[in-house]
Formats: structure tokens, sequence, C-alpha cells
């Protein structure tokens, strides 16, 4: 175990399975993560954190690997008889699941902030990495289609993101403010790492706090990123759309290009080797290794990988 600290900008499946690598092979100590909110919805009165609690979950040992969210062995009672109140059929919750929404809600009832919530929760699920909202302000991503606009979580798991993208909205974001203590975290960490996630709607929605992308670009280098386009396809989700709509190239390059203010290291898959160059040429030092994570070995090795970089 080393006791250097590392930060990370997190969000969705690919984070989870990068930072579990990561949690194989450091301390969870060592570990201070970032996590998207903009995913954040109220559904059935309850606060949900879609973000926050897939890498809780992952960090406690209790996700459902097969689906990469959620609690394993999961039953789904409550939920059945909600659908008979409600009209969130779209929304897959399981009993366990909803029991983290319920304390949560009852936690922010009391006047607990958000993240204050988060420490709580992980603290209560023998979570010892330090998972960080990425604001305590509400911040909601709105999808804006051909035939209307719609939470991400519904464009997400209700149309399977299918409709095309016109617009992306993070609504409330010019009132989100940085955690005072992630200038500490970015300042004393030995490198900051934006996991494979997705540039847009994920990492892209925690560079877009005000004073956020300046913040990094003080540390370029020392930031390090793993790109989650492999052959010109993300592994899961809209990205390639996304990043259509953003009029990025859906490649390593495209997410470079994106990243590029403040990214000083890029990790891409190997296959990928022949774009070393085109994201050289944008002033970013560039590595290739095996960046599909099918399995823990597979996620040991990346995180060891990055970790090592000098």
């Amino acid at each position: 175990m080393v006791d250097e600290s590392y930060l990370l900008l997190a969000g969705g499946v690919g984070a989870a399975k990068f930072i579990d690598g990561l949690a194989q092979i450091i301390s969870q100590r060592s570990i201070k993560i970032i996590v998207n909110t903009g995913d954040d919805i109220n559904l059935f009165g309850l606060q949900i954190c879609p973000d926050i609690d897939i890498i809780t979950y992952t960090l406690a040992n209790l996700v459902d690997n097969e689906k990469g969210w959620g609690y394993k062995n999961e039953s789904f009672n409550c939920l059945s008889v909600l659908n008979h109140f409600y009209e969130y059929k779209w929304f897959n919750a399981g009993d366990k699941d909803l029991a983290t929404h319920i304390y949560r809600t009852d936690l922010l009832n009391q006047q607990y902030n958000k993240d204050e919530v988060t420490s709580i929760i992980c603290r209560k699920l023998g979570v010892e990495a330090e998972i960080i909202p990425m604001c305590n302000q509400s911040v909601a991503t709105y999808i804006e289609t051909d035939t209307k606009k719609m939470h991400f979580e519904e464009y997400y798991i209700k149309y399977k993101c299918e409709p095309g993208i016109r617009n992306v909205k993070f609504r409330g974001i010019e009132k989100a403010q940085i955690i005072n203590r992630i200038k500490n975290y970015m300042n004393n960490a030995q490198k900051i790492i934006l996991c494979p996630s997705n540039p847009i709607v994920s990492i892209g929605t925690i560079l877009s706090i005000p004073g956020m992308k300046e913040l990094l670009k003080t540390y370029k280098n020392k930031v390090y990123g793993i790109s989650p386009i492999i052959q010109g396809a993300p592994i899961k989700g809209p990205a390639d759309k996304l990043m259509r709509w953003k009029g990025l190239e859906v490649s390593p390059v495209g997410v470079a290009s994106f990243y590029k203010e403040f990214l000083g290291h890029f990790i891409i898959d190997k296959k990928d080797k022949g774009l070393v160059q085109s994201i050289e040429n944008l002033g970013i030092n560039c590595y290739t290794f095996d960046t599909l994570m099918k399995n823990i070995e597979k996620k040991k090795k990346l995180a060891k990988f990055v970790i090592n970089l000098n």
C-alpha cells in the first residue's frame, strides 16, 4: 500500500470499474472521488443519486457486478407496489437500493447537506474512500430531443438513449459551488485522475461548475485521463451521441480535445495506438494500455499502470 492520495473525477459504471481496481491495490483511505450529481433525480418523493450510489456500493462490495449498479441479490417488492401509485415504471429500484434513498432523503430533510449525507452513508456502509458530491447545490442534466425535454435518467433508462439530441442543459449549474476542501485535495494529490466516464454528462457536468476548469488548469502536469472510447465507440452509454452533438470526433482524440485545456496525460486503449501522435499534437502526453476492464484483474492492472506513470 502507498501513502499518496489520489483525487478522481468520476461518474457511472466505467468510473466504478476503475475505482474498484484502484481500491484493490492502494488503501481506500488514499482515494478521494468527486462524483457527478447531475444525474440526481427526485422520484417517489425520494432523492436518488445514481452515480454516488454506484461508486458507494462498489467500494462497499455491495454492487450487482452483472448490472454494474444497484445492490446484488436484490428484491423488488416495494417497487411492485409503488408502481400501482406512480408513473415511473421505467425506473428500476430494488428494495435495498430504496432503503438508501429513504435514508438519504430523511437526512436531507433534517438539513444535512449532500456532502454530509454522502459521508454518513459511506461511514454506515464501511466505505473508507472519501466520496464527494461535485457540489451541494441541486443540478439536473436535461436532454432536449426532437420531441421533448427530459431528465437524463429518463433519456437513458426509459428511452434507451435512442432519440436524437438537440441540446443538453445542466439546470442549476450557475449556482453550483466547488466544495472548499477540493482545492486542498487537488493541491496535495499525487495525481488527479479523470475516470473513463462519459466526457459530456459525467465528467463534463463536474467541469461545468464555475471555477472548476480554471482550478484544474493550475495542476495540468498531474491531471491524467482515461479514454472511455475504444475504436470509435463507447463501452457503455450514449457518449458517442453526446460527443457528436458537441461537435467532437467520437474517438480518444475527440475526448482529449475536450479536455485539452487542463489534461496533461491521457491513457488510451492499445487498439487505438495509431492515435497517439494526434493526441500528443494537442500538447498532451499519451500512453497506451489495455483499458477494457472485463474482470477484476484487468481493473487492477489498469489502475496500477495509471498510478505508476510518471
